[in-house]
């Protein structure tokens, strides 16, 4: 369980950031602040229109141009394999889905509005993009489909003509005669019919590289802003460039934001490293703000349709969902993974036997989709929340009993859901009343009554989530003492601003007897970390921290067999406090920078540990939101937001904190206002923060953020995983409570995320009218 609060390091600490000092002081280090000696610099010329075959002109008077040193096209690069797709799934018939080509340059059809045409180098960006407007793209367009809706309609144009459809793959879940059985059965069916808007990832920071390639040894250096060097790099060397991945060195420095969206490998790396191969010197390319919205993986973008068949008290007995979910042009990275893991979790806190899930992804001429925070799991939640929210009205029960009397009861744990989840923890009815308490859900009708008072409309509503993170794995840990008497810990995962250094610094501190900054955590460099799983799915706290645990305490009772024979005592006998190994109740002591000095063998210095996890963990709780909405304007606020959650055991609560809090923000973000729209003609409107809404500070309301733990059985220290939680949880809480107060004011029966001021102010038009 967790210490003390007012314990200084370990397991429980609330121990401040030790990266921040850097980082607000403007000290931090991107690949934007990287600039070797006589780089490079790279520009994109992307597609303009989003279907159509092409032609080039020009190429040769690009290349001429003044402080151009090299102009790629697909001829000239004949040697790089495809981007690969790492998510080949097995469909319901058994077969395995088509895997359309990603060329890292388009050779003669562009299927997306951004997609990659050509790559130039020069002395400057601005010359790189002078010399690029000299390259005349003759297009010949071609039809296109944008709407996920739209997709599988009849006479719609094709993505992939070869294919005759625009369907990518069909996968399921659970049974469907056995859920065809409960809805025959059924007293009652809700059903609905849900949007799942698309997003773009908008980090801090944006991608970019710095691309090195030495002669002499014939290594190349990647420096990539990424969520997991080890992955980048076994992509682009083993399926791109096709060569050994000893070959080529990644090093990831800061990174101001991740998201899922820099797990992935991105045409750019490639292209940079042929390019300072070919040239002799470095390259470097950074994306623009506006580029990102057409060079990066975008998230979400589902329709779905689902029913839920209920007895004569409200209680579910079988749940069916048809989920189309939008690929984009191309299957990116781990594309189809998403919505396949996503609708494992649909049958959430819900003890629901029978289930039945359709996913069908499709074609569209989009940016293509791909792992965004929750990865799946938000739009899971979502879905289920506003699906069980609207069987509470249609049945009188109101969202808190529906829940309550759905719930997979505490007894029942672990419980095995229909899906093969295994749900080992959780008291899903408890973490319910406590947010319901803590948000003054009893008092809710006389703050409703008020706002009226004054023309406004005001709802509540809830959120009762669970997602799977830390899948099955293990993350290895090497640690070693120093001379200096400091520790340096080295691990695979990877810092995008979590505060993993404080993280495992903290942990290992306490072991050690250290202070914190004693603790030197290494990530980010594939050449002196063997192996790592990088950061995605919430998995770096879960399953780095039971190796770093294991690792600490190794190195220290090496410490201490050291430490025996020159302090004439017991191994047992001896403690580590502030530096030093003491004789337990004695002034007998002796530094760590000491014993390291003596050391003979560089091996008593030093431990590893990999340990490893055979089930996901399964965080979970319960977000409640209160919002107003101005009838005349359409405008939401939201003026309370309360979060309990299970996250097993807390590492450090500031850190947990400050996860849950971005989460949320996200999913507010998502709820109210964030959307990516593309016309008819597969132009992208929205393809700058001019034109794309992102939630800001006067956006958010002051969170009451509380825990309601049960350790996991799954991970060595009873560890959950938090990362995505905020996002999972927040928009089915943001969206009821907007669905409450547009039930109430206006008699409105529905309405799909983004609930911007302008779908707000006309959906209460319509019902009026």
């Amino acid at each position: 369980m967790n210490k003390p609060v007012n314990a200084k390091f370990g397991i429980g600490a609330p121990v401040r950031r030790k990266e921040d000092p850097s980082l607000i002081t403007g000290h931090g280090r991107y690949v934007g602040d990287i600039t070797p000696e006589g780089a490079l610099h790279a520009y994109v010329l992307r597609s303009a229109m989003p279907h159509a075959r092409f032609t080039l002109e020009g190429v040769d008077a690009a290349r001429a141009a003044e402080g151009v040193h090299l102009v790629l096209t697909a001829a000239d690069i004949p040697e790089l394999g495809l981007m690969p797709t790492k998510a080949v799934l097995p469909q319901v018939d058994g077969t395995k889905h088509a895997v359309p080509p990603r060329e890292v340059l388009c050779s003669d059809t562009v299927r997306f509005i951004g997609d990659a045409i050509a790559f130039v180098v020069a002395d400057s960006v601005e010359a790189a993009k002078s010399a690029a407007e000299l390259i005349e793209v003759e297009y010949d367009p071609l039809d296109v489909v944008v709407e996920t809706a739209d997709a599988l309609s009849d006479g719609v144009p094709l993505i992939w003509p070869e294919t005759g459809t625009n369907l990518a793959f069909e996968l399921g879940h659970g049974d469907k005669a056995k859920a065809d059985a409960a809805f025959a059965d059924a007293a009652r069916v809700t059903s609905i019919d849900i949007v799942n808007n698309r997003l773009v990832s908008n980090y801090m920071d944006t991608r970019g590289c710095v691309a090195e390639y030495d002669d002499r040894d014939g290594r190349y250096t990647l420096t990539v802003g990424t969520q997991g060097v080890h992955g980048v790099r076994d992509i682009v060397a083993g399926d791109i460039l096709k060569i050994d991945p000893s070959r080529l060195h990644v090093i990831t420095p800061d990174v101001g934001g991740g998201f899922g969206t820099k797990i992935f490998v991105y045409r750019e790396y490639p292209l940079c490293l042929v390019a300072a191969e070919r040239l002799g010197r470095p390259v470097k390319w950074i994306s623009e703000r506006m580029e990102h919205f057409v060079a990066c993986a975008q998230g979400r973008d589902n329709v779905t349709h689902a029913e839920v068949a209920m007895d004569e008290e409200g209680r579910f007995l079988g749940l069916r969902i048809d989920v189309t979910a939008n690929m984009g042009a191309y299957l990116h990275q781990f594309a189809p993974f998403i919505p396949w893991v996503g609708t494992s979790m649909s049958t959430g806190l819900y003890d629901i036997e029978a289930l039945h899930v359709r996913v069908r992804g499709v074609f569209t001429n989009t940016v293509p989709t791909d792992a965004y925070r929750g990865a799946g799991r938000p739009e899971a939640a979502y879905l289920i929340d506003r699906l069980v929210d609207k069987a509470g009205v249609e049945t009188g029960l109101g969202p808190a009993e529906i829940r309550r009397r759905n719930f997979i009861p505490t007894e029942k744990l672990p419980y095995t859901t229909p899906t093969g989840r295994m749900y080992d923890t959780g008291e899903f009815s408890a973490h319910m009343d406590k947010a319901m308490a803590e948000a003054d859900w009893a008092g809710f009708e006389a703050r409703a009554a008020e706002a009226k008072a004054r023309g406004k409309y005001r709802g509540i509503g809830m959120s009762s989530y669970i997602e799977a993170c830390a899948f099955a794995g293990s993350e290895e840990v090497n640690m070693a003492l120093d001379p200096s008497g400091k520790v340096t810990l080295l691990i695979g995962t990877q810092t995008n601003g979590q505060g993993h250094a404080t993280a495992y610094a903290q942990v290992a501190a306490e072991i050690l007897g250290l202070d914190i900054e004693e603790i030197d955590v290494v990530q980010g460099d594939s050449d002196r970390i063997a192996t790592g799983g990088g950061t995605g799915g919430s998995r770096s706290i879960p399953l780095g921290m039971p190796s770093v645990d294991n690792a600490s305490r190794t190195l220290a009772e090496k410490i201490k067999a050291l430490a025996a024979d020159r302090l004439e005592a017991g191994a047992g006998d001896l403690e580590l406090a502030d530096g030093m190994v003491r004789v337990v109740g004695t002034d007998q002591a002796v530094s760590l920078s000491q014993i390291a000095a003596e050391a003979s063998d560089p091996a008593d210095l030093a431990s590893q540990a990999r340990i490893k996890q055979d089930e996901a963990t399964y965080p979970n709780g319960t977000h409640v939101c209160e919002v107003e909405i101005d009838p005349e304007t359409g405008v939401t606020q939201v003026l309370r937001y309360t979060i309990v959650d299970d996250f097993g055991v807390t590492v450090n609560p500031i850190l947990l904190a400050g996860q849950v809090h971005g989460g949320v923000a996200q999913a507010i973000g998502q709820a109210l206002m964030e959307n990516t729209v593309y016309d008819e003609d597969g132009q992208l409107i929205t393809a700058s923060l001019l034109d794309y809404a992102l939630p800001r500070a006067e956006d958010l309301p002051d969170f009451d953020f509380q825990t309601r733990n049960v350790p996991s059985t799954t991970n060595a220290l009873g560890i959950k995983g938090a990362g995505e939680a905020g996002t999972i949880g927040g928009c089915g809480a943001v969206m009821n409570a907007v669905g409450d107060a547009l039930r109430r004011g206006a008699g409105v029966a529905h309405i799909d995320m983004p609930a911007t001021p302008e779908r707000v102010w006309s959906a209460i038009r319509a019902a009026h009218a």
